[in-house]
């Protein structure tokens, strides 16, 4: 069980950190939503939870909680730049189906 980061994730969220001042690293989760029924929710984090669970790759911590984990297992964070946007990339291989838009997904 575990959820990873590339490189070019751990330099954003490394380098996000640092512009912030704080924090431990970075919480992936889901949120049930959408057309598709699950969202992706990410956010920095500044402390961890009793029952979180913490993954490392490339000096970045990963924290989920353990509802999540089940749908996300396995994912991996990627930091895309395309064209003039750029953002977070979910690469999860429990994802069956996204919706039109891209803001919900199903397992």
């Amino acid at each position: 069980m575990a959820v990873t980061l590339t490189e070019a994730a751990a330099r954003h969220v490394t380098r996000y950190l640092g512009k912030r001042g704080k924090g431990v690293g970075v919480r992936l989760g889901v949120k049930t939503t959408g057309c598709s029924g699950l969202a992706y929710k990410l956010e920095y984090a500044d402390a961890f939870g009793p029952e979180d669970l913490v993954f490392e790759d490339h000096g970045v911590k990963v924290i989920v909680d353990p509802k999540s984990l089940p749908y996300i297992d396995g994912t991996e964070l990627d930091f895309v730049r395309e064209g003039l946007n750029e953002g977070f990339k979910f690469i999860n291989p429990h994802e069956k189906d996204r919706c039109g838009c891209g803001e919900s997904f199903r397992v």
